[in-house]
């Protein structure tokens, strides 16, 4: 089904990462604008990520206003007005332990790294990303805290990361499922050999079900945008699910329509077509675009 068969969507679902920024991690004029008129329109507008609450200010201020957030792949419920972590799903301390040892047997040399999180964004009583030594961060300026392998484990966490520089995600991905079967959901954002564990049956659709029924909202009245293979449980789930035209290939595959990529704003050009741009309000400074 396409944005022109689909009635106006009571919902509008977006990625960041890849999707709603740009490759220059900025909320374009023409993303920022398409977004106020659908929000003036009555629409929700929900940010499904795979970042925690504490990387989400960045993108509130591209945006201009504070919407509701699926964090951490569906872990975390944020209200980003508020500051405020409304739910959490947790891997326990058990299940991080068999994890571990399983990661490190199956996919010799990898590093730890554990992510969890408060009733804010920026509780800075706990560390909320604290990783073991072995860990090699997959981006620039990581804000984490380097603890010994078995701290990492000793808390619950929204999810526990693994990483094997050299490797693909898909691959070590494919590795640890036929190990864990339904007793974690494993994921992956980026195919540089980073993998992302979370409690079972936790994906952003999980995340994104719980606002829909908060609100009366089904997932057929939803649009969804997406282009790695976390985003493809949502994207399946909504009515209208959207790849970006760069997606990973499983992505393009699950997706019911191909738009632009994130340098094309690709959000906007499906939107425009229940928020035309003719029609939208041009009297705000967009200073970020």
């Amino acid at each position: 089904m396409t944005a022109t068969q689909l009635p106006k969507p009571k919902l509008v679902a977006s990625d960041v990462d890849g999707t709603l920024i740009d490759p220059y991690e900025r909320v374009t004029a023409r993303t920022r604008a398409v977004v106020e008129a659908l929000v003036a329109d009555g629409v929700r507008f929900v940010l499904a990520t795979g970042r925690p609450p504490r990387w989400i200010a960045p993108v509130v201020a591209g945006l201009g206003f504070a919407p509701l957030c699926v964090c951490g792949n569906g872990a975390v419920l944020y209200d980003a007005e508020t500051d405020r972590v409304l739910a959490t799903i947790a891997l326990d301390v058990p299940t991080l332990a068999w994890l571990a040892d399983l990661a490190e047997k199956v996919l010799p040399g990898c590093g730890l790294a554990a992510e969890r999180v408060s009733a804010s964004a920026h509780d800075a009583a706990t560390p909320q990303f604290v990783s073991s030594p072995q860990y090699e961060h997959a981006w620039l300026n990581p804000d984490d805290t380097a603890v010994a392998r078995d701290e990492v484990i000793d808390s619950p966490a929204i999810k526990m990361l693994i990483r094997l520089p050299g490797a693909r995600s898909g691959d070590m991905a494919a590795t640890l499922a036929e190990h864990i079967g339904d007793r974690a959901d494993i994921t992956y954002s980026t195919d540089h050999g980073l993998v992302e564990i979370s409690a079972p049956g936790v994906t952003k659709a999980h995340g994104l079900r719980t606002i829909g029924e908060r609100f009366g909202i089904a997932p057929a009245e939803m649009v969804a945008f997406g282009d790695m293979p976390n985003d493809i449980p949502m994207l399946r789930m909504a009515g209208l699910g959207v790849a970006m035209g760069h997606a990973h290939p499983e992505v393009l595959a699950a997706a019911d329509e191909v738009t632009g990529t994130n340098a094309e704003d690709g959000v906007a050009r499906v939107l425009e077509r229940w928020w035309p741009r003719d029609e939208q309000r041009h009297d705000r400074d967009f200073s970020n675009s």
